[in-house]
């Protein structure tokens, strides 16, 4: 490979990049342009939208102590706000004359009258409500369920005429002052005067009190309740305090406690925290924008424009031309990952400065930027995000046939990266041995928790190896994609096609092949997925209702009164049987099911798609021995990683209990964790899957992809490992002996393995020479070194007999790629020798 070539495609790429005005405006001109015109624009609308004046209807002001005032003419009392400009945010209507009134034009005077008319109606509403709900209230507690029933629909009626009366009001809050509350007012005070220089009484005094409505649905509404509130709070306080000095008791009775707050958080540990929140998302998500279009020009832009042929007879190599456009690719998406946040920043920080005086974005303190050593973390993770979503749009980007597709298969990637982002800003999630090894997750989150310490993160470095090992990974792995679409003729030069959902039906129906294609096999597991996602809340509510059940048979029995502890476990363990069951139930009718029926609907040859052959008597023997081997293994390796997985949930935990219950019955318990999952996820995933995988003639690949498959499907990350490590050794016996047998059969003795192992590991002596071998730890059976070491060679014995290419059946050497498979190949190749001769397969490249 020549760097002097992939230097001259690079210069070509980004000089062509530069001379497109649209790519310079979105990579330089818009960040540097956006987030100051969004600052200004979200500022000046949040203060008129807030600052316009609310109105506020409040009936019955005759019944309103004047000392002290709540009102002064058309507003609340500046008293009763912070800042005394606020009154003027709140114009009160309320149903008494005053100077200001007779001062109101025509057309605001008809106005006031018609609020307070409807309010007038409202208010005998709400009257008959709080009649209605004591009504109720009574009821309730004298056990009455019939007028219990009728008052509460009649609640119900009540509530639309009231909704419906104030949508119609041009109001925001009403206020509704029962009557004689002044003299209520006064009679507690002086009952309060009274109770403090007399003798202890008991006693209660109780009047109605006012109501507040609104409308929680209206943003106006609820800015303005909650500025009332703040009023009524403010005058209510004012008017005990006044009680309490006329009765001679000390000010701070109604606040026994009032415990003093103090926070201890330092400006720059705010401005920390405001910054670990924004940059990691926006460092995501720009990342992939920057490499979005660049990646969809340079890709499917080529062949729109017809330059690919022109491109491909330069001297440079495939791999050059790819490594050119992608580092053309990063540097556009690092550019603007890095425009975008400076631009924010400072935005922030100038806004910040705009509301140090006391404004609505003071609770940020200054928000200083971050210390330069943080800032360098943020080139450092950069680098690692720009080239894996450079490598992946330019490889989805490259497979597109039109600009038009590739914003398309563009779409679902940034919809992914955006519920990653969204889940990695979370408070509750922090950084962990787990998510540092996951893709965009890993760097985000080391980046949150650097930005967010403000001292030493020593802990937080050591997570630097596996996130910056880990995302240069799966980069190379998105490169290597990317050069492997670029090398394929098919991909390049297919041309734009039009879908029609009847000739598409007719082509599945009319012109089946042997075995699933490579994208058949995808939509399988995707069906997989989606059913499991559908059946989760059908088994969640039959898990609910059983103890239920149970509890209505014993009550039916007439035990419920006397509920023993063996009543209880009869429920405890119809629950779990019912959950066996559902599992049991998952396996066939969501797993085995769709896999089976696209089996039958879109191939012609069962026995080729579920690999349905007799491996051998030597297969077959090896393949029911590895499991003794492979077990201790993996039950250590799993148990020395617990510290890297996170804990299950509860949920969990019970679920993993079911296979070691004692309560249940065996047979039972091996048929839906053994017997069914080893044929009904062998037929799914080293049957139709890995067929369809192999369509593509890369085994090997196809291998890897149902492994990850099986092991998505598992949901819970321990099981995921585990699942994934198990499935490239199924899927490599499948293929080698061309049989599904083996693997099911491995499958059934290997999950058999694990719940024996749960049932009766702690029966297992570990005294004398079998201490050698086994051990007890934390109530679980666990292996010495030397039974591991045991293990570890037969296994690696067992291993090189099941996957060596002779065929033990046949005598013949089996390749990697499955004879069937190449056939199309092979035929493809003839017709390329002898031109002359037509084949009926011959497929024409265009």
């Amino acid at each position: 490979m020549s760097w002097r070539n992939v230097k001259l495609i690079f210069m070509r790429e980004v000089l062509d990049q530069l001379r497109d005005r649209r790519t310079l405006f979105m990579v330089a001109v818009l960040p540097l342009l956006l987030y100051p015109l969004m600052g200004i624009g979200m500022f000046q609308m949040t203060a008129i939208f807030s600052e316009q004046p609310r109105t506020i209807v409040l009936l019955g002001a005759a019944d309103l102590p004047t000392d002290p005032q709540l009102l002064d003419g058309d507003h609340f009392a500046r008293t009763w706000f912070r800042i005394s400009l606020d009154a003027e945010k709140l114009r009160v209507i309320a149903d008494v004359d005053s100077p200001a009134t007779a001062k109101l034009p025509k057309d605001l005077v008809e106005r006031r009258e018609r609020l307070l008319a409807l309010s007038g109606q409202m208010r005998a509403l709400l009257n008959r409500r709080l009649k209605l709900e004591g009504e109720f209230e009574q009821a309730r507690r004298a056990n009455q369920p019939q007028e219990v029933l009728r008052l509460e629909g009649e609640l119900q009626q009540l509530n639309e005429p009231l909704g419906e009366l104030f949508h119609q009001n041009d109001i925001q809050v009403l206020i509704v002052i029962p009557p004689n509350f002044k003299e209520n007012l006064t009679s507690l005070g002086e009952e309060l005067a009274r109770r403090g220089t007399s003798e202890k009484q008991s006693a209660s005094f109780d009047y109605p009190r006012p109501m507040i409505v609104q409308n929680s649905a209206d943003e106006k509404s609820v800015i303005a309740h909650s500025r009332v509130t703040e009023v009524i709070h403010e005058w209510e306080r004012k008017l005990l305090l006044k009680y309490l000095e006329e009765s001679g008791l000390p000010r701070n009775l109604p606040t026994p406690v009032n415990a003093r707050a103090i926070d201890l958080a330092a400006a720059d540990q705010v401005s920390a925290n405001v910054w670990s929140k924004l940059f990691p998302s926006l460092l995501v998500i720009m990342a992939l924008t920057g490499a979005f279009y660049p990646a969809v020009d340079l890709g499917a832009g080529e062949k729109e424009r017809g330059t690919m042929e022109t491109l491909l007879i330069c001297p440079a190599t495939r791999t050059e031309i790819v490594l050119g456009k992608f580092l053309t690719v990063m540097v556009f998406s690092a550019s603007t990952a890095l425009l975008n946040l400076s631009s924010l920043g400072f935005t922030g920080r100038y806004m910040a400065s705009l509301a140090a005086g006391g404004g609505m974005a003071s609770k940020f303190g200054d928000l200083s930027l971050p210390p330069l050593a943080s800032l360098i973390w943020i080139l450092v993770m950069l680098v690692p995000l720009a080239s894996l979503f450079s490598a992946l749009c330019l490889a989805f980007a490259t497979f597109a046939r039109s600009s038009k597709e590739g914003q398309y298969y563009l779409t679902p990637l940034l919809m992914v990266t955006m519920g990653l982002t969204v889940f990695c800003s979370s408070p509750a999630v922090d950084i962990e041995p787990f998510y540092s090894v996951m893709p965009v997750m890993g760097p985000a989150l080391l980046l949150k928790g650097l930005l967010k310490s403000t001292g030493p993160a020593t802990e937080l470095y050591l997570y630097a190896i596996p996130v910056l090992l880990t995302s240069i990974g799966y980069s190379l792995v998105a490169l290597w994609w990317a050069i492997d679409q670029f090398d394929r003729e098919d991909v390049l030069f297919r041309e734009a096609e039009r879908f029609d959902v009847r000739l598409w039906i007719k082509h599945l129906l009319r012109d089946k092949e042997p075995t699933p294609s490579f994208t058949e096999a995808g939509f399988g597991f995707l069906l997989i997925l989606l059913l499991q996602f559908l059946s989760m809340k059908s088994m969640q509510t039959a898990m609910q209702d059983v103890t239920v059940r149970a509890s209505v048979i014993i009550q039916q029995a007439g035990e419920m009164a006397t509920t023993k502890a063996h009543d209880l476990s009869a429920i405890e363990i119809a629950r779990q049987m019912l959950q066996v069951r559902l599992v049991l139930i998952q396996q066939i009718a969501l797993i085995a099911t769709p896999a089976l029926m696209m089996g039958v609907m879109l191939t012609t040859s069962m026995r080729r798609t579920f690999s349905l052959r007799w491996p051998g008597f030597a297969r077959v023997f090896f393949a029911l021995l590895l499991p003794f081997a492979l077990h201790p293994l993996s039950v250590e390796l799993l148990q020395s990683l617990v510290w890297f997985f996170p804990k299950p949930s509860p949920a969990m935990e019970e679920a993993f209990k079911l296979m070691s219950n004692k309560d249940l019955p065996l047979s039972l318990v091996l048929l839906t964790f053994a017997v069914a999952p080893a044929i009904c996820e062998e037929v799914a995933f080293r049957g139709f899957l890995l067929s369809g995988f192999s369509r593509a003639g890369k085994t090997g690949l196809a291998i890897v992809l149902s492994s990850l498959a099986f092991g998505i499907i598992h949901m819970i990350p321990q099981q995921v490992f585990n699942a994934a490590l198990l499935g490239i050794i199924l899927g490599t016996m499948c293929v080698r002996s061309r049989s599904l047998l083996p693997g099911v059969l491995f499958h059934l003795v290997y999950n058999s393995l694990a719940i024996l192992h749960g049932r009766f590991g702690e029966q297992v002596s570990d005294v004398g020479i079998w201490g050698w071998l086994f051990r007890h730890e934390d109530d679980a059976l666990r292996y010495q070194p030397a039974m591991l070491c045991l293990a570890a060679l037969a296994a690696i014995g067992l291993l090189h007999r099941l996957t060596r290419g002779t065929d033990e059946s046949t005598g013949q050497t089996i390749a990697n790629t499955d004879q069937d498979n190449r056939e199309p190949q092979q035929t493809l190749a003839k017709c390329q020798a002898e031109p002359h001769v037509v084949h009926r397969s011959t497929v024409k490249v265009s």
